[in-house]
């Protein structure tokens, strides 16, 4: 009997077809709809994430519960949820991809971007918490389809998004984590991914069967513990690289309107560039508009709605303008970001131009830098290349990771290789075993580790790297845990829950030791999904939201006599 079986070239072809969907559906189009909602509200509600930021903190700690609040989890412990599901590899691998591509000022737009987005958590936590219903084994259903369902009638946009939101939970919360996680261990401590896998499945398994409850008693020691491990770290790469702290915070805010000129290995960063990548990785960081931290939000014990959207406003500003601002400058400061570093090469990272360009030549780090802008392109190679004794000896330029690669070497199975490699449109077909060594940027985990080694830790820095991600990958597959058993709940009913967390630990197992590349361009796509009703909703529930907010003034006027003491309007007029 035939198996079929997709080839590499299959994948290869699939995952391209998703890119190109992945394009289309969240392009420009869909950066500027996200943060034109978030800058429509933060206008239309007068500036709320500053304003009450100071209430959030007062609500967090308990001061105005009431013992008859309906809800599983505690404020704090919806906070730490939610953040569990947000702080994660976005913070240690978003922010580097975000510099890398666009140069400093990326991290400027990211903290723009959360600033806004603290708005639009606001809004969406409050209406879902406000419409959240009760499932028929007693636990608390919350989120963005129950407002659909329940005050805008509309079945059909909640079922898209709750089925969004199911194949968002393996594809950004469960299988890209698990081999994160898998792949960092290995290189660490050379741990097989499969034990890896197996032994952090199992722990899921304990925590996720146990429900929201559990999963927020984990969560609220988990989150605590994960920021400090990573701030040690931090902190010991900016005091080791203190003198470089100024220069980099001014080079996030002189670049925005200017570009990021090339310096060391990195080749320039246009404005657009900056923009979009660090609008880009905000987003992905803080999920403001994304509709999952609703979910978690909607179990908390809350008698007023607004209450649990004012705690919201936190989730952006601690994931964001606090940690990825710091896994910035540490970036900035210790130099890594534009420094070619010895490293073996990506296959996706690597492209092979027609001729040989000279990085002490203006004349062709311009043509370079236009080259990666995509605005003219320089020609790429066909052919093959001739390899002796690990050295390629056609004149020809190999680009990795945006950078010049120098110091290149090829080998197979660790002996230097020779023979001919295939090229076609500058993508090398590698044979079995053969890879590519050199220096060049790099990017993402593996750039924010190197910037872990250069403190007064040294070389140990990267273990905070390896148990950082550890801790905020797994976490963000508990949280996303608990969305996805939401949205099947809403699909299916209760009963469908407990045949959905059996497949995402295995899901989670199985991701350990194999290829998730596809797993996340379909990531971007059910991201997308969900963001686009979440958003279409809050705006059609604008005038639902205003007048939510000045009921709670009122009746928190009555009931506390504090409301003087607050950033709000007391006169009708002046809140409508």
């Amino acid at each position: 009997m035939r198996i079929f079986r997709l080839s590499e070239y299959s994948l290869e072809e699939l995952n391209a077809i998703l890119n190109t969907l992945n394009g289309y559906i969240s392009g420009e189009w869909f950066v500027f709809f996200l943060l034109g909602t978030g800058l429509f509200f933060t206008l239309y509600l007068k500036f709320p994430q500053f304003r009450f930021f100071r209430h959030a903190f007062r609500i967090v700690r308990g001061k105005y519960d009431k013992d008859g609040d309906e809800g599983d989890t505690s404020h704090f412990q919806a906070l730490t949820t939610a953040l569990s599901g947000t702080v994660g590899t976005g913070n240690i691998a978003g922010v580097a991809l975000a510099i890398h591509v666009g140069g400093p000022a990326a991290l400027f737009w990211m903290i723009i971007t959360a600033v806004l987005g603290m708005t639009t958590k606001f809004v969406e936590v409050t209406l879902s918490h406000k419409y959240r219903e009760k499932a028929e084994d007693g636990s608390i259903a919350g989120g963005p389809m129950y407002y659909m369902k329940n005050k805008l009638n509309m079945k059909w946009l909640a079922a898209i998004f709750a089925g969004a939101t199911v194949l968002s939970a393996f594809g950004t919360g469960n299988l890209p984590q698990s081999n994160s996680i898998a792949s960092s261990i290995e290189a660490t401590f050379g741990l097989d991914p499969k034990l890896t896998g197996g032994l952090l499945a199992v722990l899921l398994g304990f925590v996720i069967i146990g429900g929201i409850k559990r999963i927020a008693n984990v969560t609220e020691k988990l989150v605590p513990l994960m920021a400090v491990v990573y701030l040690i770290g931090a902190f010991a790469v900016i005091f080791f690289n203190i003198e470089n702290v100024i220069p980099s915070i001014v080079a996030i805010f002189s670049d925005v309107f200017s570009g990021s000129a090339a310096t060391g290995g990195f080749l320039g960063g246009s404005v657009a560039l900056a923009f979009t990548r660090g609008v880009n990785r905000g987003l992905f960081s803080n999920e403001a508009g994304q509709g999952s931290a609703p979910i978690a939000h909607a179990a908390a014990k809350a008698h007023e709605p607004v209450s649990e959207g004012m705690v919201a406003i936190l989730e952006p500003f601690i994931d964001t303008v606090l940690i990825c601002t710091l896994t910035g400058i540490t970036l900035l400061s210790s130099g890594v970001w534009n420094e070619k570093i010895e490293n073996k090469f990506q296959k996706t990272d690597l492209i092979v131009l027609t001729q040989k360009y000279d990085e002490t030549n203006a004349e062709d780090i311009q043509k370079l830098s236009i080259h990666l802008d995509g605005n003219e392109k320089q020609p790429v190679y066909t052919g093959n290349l001739n390899v002796r004794e690990g050295i390629i000896t056609n004149s020809v330029s190999l680009l990795h990771a945006r950078s010049l690669a120098e110091d290149i070497k090829v080998f197979q199975e660790g002996n230097l290789f020779s023979g001919t490699l295939n090229v076609n449109a500058g993508k090398i077909k590698f044979p079995e075993k053969v890879t590519i060594r050199g220096k060049s940027l790099m990017h993402s985990s593996p750039l924010t580790t190197e910037a872990f080694k250069r403190s007064f830790l040294g070389d140990y820095g990267q273990y905070i790297i390896s148990i950082g991600l550890l801790l905020f990958a797994f976490s963000t597959a508990i949280a996303w845990s608990y969305y996805g058993d939401r949205a099947i709940t809403y699909l299916v009913g209760a009963k469908g829950v407990i045949y959905f967390r059996i497949v995402y630990v295995l899901g989670f197992f199985l991701a350990a030791f194999t290829d998730t590349t596809i797993i996340w361009t379909l990531s971007g796509i059910t991201i997308a999904l969900m963001t686009i009703p979440n958003l279409f909703g809050i705006l059609l529930l604008r005038k639902d939201m205003k007048e939510t907010v000045t009921k709670y003034w009122k009746d928190f006027d009555l009931e506390w006599g504090e409301a003087k003491e607050l950033p709000i309007e007391k006169k009708k007029a002046e809140v409508e």
